[in-house]
């Protein structure tokens, strides 16, 4: 019989997630520390979110974290590589 080893991220009561790893498993519980802060931040502006636009926008941010962190000291914004077409041959 195999054991296998499961790290559970439970919010609330709530299981959110599982991982294979502890590493992974607390990764995911601070991106879930930093969205849960980002909501108040994003509430007091005023932008007529609704609460479940409000904790969209808070989880994205909190999700893409070290981009947003490289554009808020002024990093250029990079944009993902587009696919080239292939040439098509003529027959």
């Amino acid at each position: 019989m195999a054991v296998i080893t499961k790290f559970v991220v439970v919010r609330e009561g709530v299981e959110k997630m599982t991982f294979t790893s502890k590493k992974e498993a607390d990764a995911y519980d601070k991106m879930l520390d930093i969205a849960d802060n980002l909501l108040p931040f994003i509430s007091e502006a005023d932008l007529g979110f609704d609460d479940e636009a409000s904790e969209k926008l808070s989880f994205y941010l909190a999700q893409h974290k070290d981009q947003l962190m490289a554009l808020l000291k002024g990093a250029p914004v990079k944009k993902a590589p587009v696919a080239k077409k292939a040439a098509k041959k003529a027959d």
